[in-house]
């Protein structure tokens, strides 16, 4: 299957997988995907990943977490389309609900969450808002 834009493929899966209340979604695996993975783990909003390994495409599981029956994950935004980048000085990074959420920006020094960017110094590309 062709997807265009796999980072919204994959934020759109999880999304579902949510509201379903499924334990675990499987998605396609990439370098930028377990990337993602890592913050939503390091930030609390997934319980854990793991890459399943297949012959044609790995495949990564993301294990879901729910705390008395709620997702930790209320929602998820893709903000920078294939068709409309959208970049972010150092010091005009995104705030997700005052601070209660992230934005995951593409910096020079990798995947980093907006308080980490500020911390580093850095801008880029804001991939997405998960609160």
């Amino acid at each position: 299957m062709n997807i265009n834009d796999p980072i919204a493929d994959f934020l759109t899966r999880i999304k579902n997988a949510v509201k379903a209340k499924k334990r675990y979604v499987d998605v396609p695996s990439s370098k930028m995907k377990v990337g993602l993975a890592e913050i939503l783990r390091a930030n609390n909003f997934i319980r854990d990943y793991n890459i399943i390994e297949d012959n044609k495409q790995n495949i990564l599981r993301i294990h879901l977490k729910y705390v008395n029956g709620i997702s930790s994950i209320s929602g998820l935004k893709k903000i920078s389309k294939p068709g409309l980048k959208q970049y972010s000085s150092k010091d005009k990074l995104p705030r997700v609900l005052n601070g209660l959420g992230i934005a995951v920006i593409s910096t020079p020094k990798g995947l980093l969450t907006d308080k980490q960017a500020r911390k580093e110094n850095v801008g880029g590309e804001v991939i997405c808002h998960i609160w």
